[in-house]
């Protein structure tokens, strides 16, 4: 029985041991164990219509994986006539990943399962912004993380870690973040060499918009946008079923399109970007600006260090009680993001747009303006073929992208060592 993919995985040497019949059933086997992983528990007819294969083929990788301890039996699906088919699925804790994601006020790290489970979860707050050594960082808190959940590091299959900024993931680089400890080596190489694991970075609304693609609302969605609205300003663009990420893989800066003249200096380096106006960063210091000139709110009730640590969700708790003041600071923020939203609608056209992040928390009290903003910018044409939705997938949407993605990578990698060998 095999213990777990890590077992299964084969290195180079063993795949030139194996025939190239042998390698061809394993290079299928692969595909049927990352199906099930990112659709769930699947029918054998399920299987042989997803990979074009026979009933007696698709039947027999299955029986294999059964043997070989990789998947196991989860009940009857539904019948469609017949008797009801079995359903097959991955046996528990196959594999675990170390999914990381680090914001601008904080860092989460997360054990997650092959069945999609947070096994254990940490938090901590870290500013972005500070000199530190983040490789040593993630390595020193994943390593008390596994403790915990008694865990080791050989366990665990690969690490994904979403972060903010210009991420290149081609190139393992944050061009925005960590510079220091991206010399000579990349982000990705210095991790790599730490972790000795497969490392995938991402940029965060990438990961988010990867979850959401893959779990969430944009799921089987041709052409779908996922706006991140957190601190900052994200978005993840999803045209043709195929998540785009741009020449140089920084597509997506929605944040960071001019939006007022001689506005306010954004940290990207330009003035008056939609961040400035229109932000989780945004509303705390308009918020702010408002209670320090006298207006009427609970917010007024701060104490000095509550107030000096402000954050999103705190005006979002002051409006679902029916502060004025902290619903017009919403309103406002909606209206100037929506109209940023109707740019987007007239230029990808897209089927629905998934709002996620601290500051879709707010619900009605953002989407409601942001419809206003539509209504007023966009053609009507086009709005009206466009969903807007808010995120499903609760706070844990990039620590489920990260996973997607750092097992894809390992997939990936395994895939083409055995597809450069087939004969």
């Amino acid at each position: 029985m095999t213990a777990s993919l890590n077992d299964f995985l084969l290195n180079e040497q063993q795949v030139l041991e194996i025939g190239n019949v042998d390698r061809k059933k394993y290079l299928q086997k692969l595909r049927i164990i990352k199906h099930l992983f990112l659709n769930g528990d699947t029918s054998n007819a399920g299987i042989c219509s997803r990979f074009s294969l026979s009933l007696p083929t698709s039947m027999g990788l299955i029986n294999q994986l059964l043997s070989e301890g990789m998947i196991a039996k989860k009940g009857q699906g539904k019948s469609e006539g017949g008797r009801k088919p079995d359903l097959y699925g991955l046996v528990d804790d196959s594999f675990f990943v170390l999914s990381i994601h680090i914001g601008r006020y904080g860092l989460k790290l997360a054990l997650i399962d092959n069945n999609h489970r947070l096994i254990a979860e940490n938090s901590l707050s870290l500013d972005i912004s500070k000199a530190f050594d983040i490789v040593d960082i993630l390595h020193e808190n994943s390593l008390e993380l596994l403790k915990n959940a008694n865990l080791d590091l050989k366990q665990i299959m690969g690490v994904g870690i979403s972060m903010p900024g210009l991420v290149s993931t081609h190139e393992g680089k944050n061009f925005t973040y960590y510079l220091k400890e991206q010399e000579p080596e990349s982000l990705r190489e210095k991790l790599a060499r730490k972790f000795d694991k497969s490392i995938v970075i991402l940029n965060d609304a990438k990961s988010a918009c990867l979850a959401e693609y893959r779990f969430g609302q944009a799921k089987d969605r041709n052409n779908a946008l996922v706006i991140s609205m957190d601190w900052g300003i994200g978005l993840g663009i999803i045209m043709g079923g195929k998540i785009q990420d741009g020449a140089s893989g920084f597509s997506g800066e929605f944040g960071h399109i001019p939006f007022t003249d001689d506005g306010l200096l954004c940290h990207c380096g330009k003035r008056g970007c939609l961040e400035t106006e229109a932000s989780g960063l945004a509303l705390v210091r308009k918020t702010k600006e408002g209670l320090q000139k006298g207006q009427i709110s609970t917010l007024s009730d701060l104490s000095e260090k509550d107030f000096d640590k402000m954050d999103p969700t705190m005006v979002i708790d002051a409006a679902n009680k029916g502060d004025q003041f902290a619903i017009n600071m919403l309103s406002q923020l909606g209206i100037d993001l929506g109209k940023g939203i109707a740019v987007l609608i007239q230029l990808f056209n897209p089927e629905i747009i998934v709002l996620e992040g601290k500051i879709a928390e707010a619900k009605q009290f953002i989407t409601t303006p942001i419809q206003q903003s539509m209504n007023t910018y966009c053609m009507i044409q086009l709005k009206e073929k466009t969903t807007i939705a808010l995120s499903e997938l609760g706070p844990n949407t990039n620590l489920y992208g990260a996973t997607i993605a750092a097992v894809d990578a390992v997939f990936k990698t395994q895939m083409e060592l055995l597809k450069n060998q087939i004969n």
